[in-house]
């Protein structure tokens, strides 16, 4: 039976999230320059945004730059601004023509002017678009966003906040928490990544590095998460 008949379509996580790792490594096995690593991954981002439209789930969320890239050879980090300005100007029309709506998690401030323009005009273009909420975590650091949100409720004089008001505080506001975290490459840590967002998602991690992360690895992904038993801390009782 092929993995997609198997997946209960009734239970799909409503928010998937997902730390795309393993690019240098997999240029690295192949004897190639990172970048060529990188740029395989970005066709693979193509791929699940995709993918994740047609299985009609609601909010998908990529961690492609985090605040620590920075310390990366200077080399690489131009490489990786080019390939995100690229994909800004050769994915907007099928954003648009998929009802996809694209946002940003993170300070874009830190970004060329001209790669700040092709963010805050997809966004722009997109924002009334109803179908998948896809978020790319640019120069994203969850204890950043932490302290943000905080720094935000003083400035309104919120001196006694509940959890829904750091929730609305957050990059995130307004979107339902993950239900699943996908990492990539082996590695067994969230590096930073949706700290407050990730209080009861369910994590699953694969030894496949990001450029083959492909439709199969991740119908294998949701057919995982939907055999979790979801309690959120309570107990079910037995029937």
């Amino acid at each position: 039976m092929p993995l997609k008949d198997k997946i209960n379509f009734s239970l799909m996580p409503k928010h998937v999230a997902i730390i795309m790792d393993g690019n240098g490594r997999w240029a690295k096995k192949r004897l190639l320059p990172r970048i060529i690593g990188h740029t395989n991954g970005v066709k693979t981002v193509k791929n699940i945004v995709e993918l994740s439209r047609k299985l009609n789930i609601r909010v998908l969320t990529l961690y492609a730059f985090s605040t620590e890239n920075w310390t990366r050879p200077e080399e690489e980090v131009k490489g990786l601004m080019s390939l995100l300005k690229k994909y800004l100007k050769n994915e907007l029309e099928n954003m648009k023509n998929n009802n996809i709506s694209f946002k940003i998690l993170g300070d874009i401030s830190k970004f060329s002017q001209d790669i700040q323009n092709e963010i805050n005009n997809a966004i722009e273009q997109t924002k009334t678009n109803n179908g998948l909420i896809f978020n790319l975590a640019l120069n994203y650091g969850s204890r950043q966003e932490i302290l943000r949100a905080f720094k935000i409720l003083i400035e309104k004089n919120i001196t006694n906040p509940s959890i829904q008001d750091i929730s609305n505080a957050l990059y995130t506001a307004g979107l339902p928490d993950p239900d699943l975290l996908i990492r990539t490459s082996g590695e067994i840590r969230i590096s930073n990544f949706l700290l407050w967002q990730l209080a009861y998602t369910e994590i699953y991690i694969t030894d496949v590095l990001w450029p083959d992360f492909s439709e199969e690895e991740f119908y294998k992904a949701i057919i995982n998460f939907q055999k979790r038993d979801r309690r959120f801390g309570g107990i079910k009782e037995d029937k």
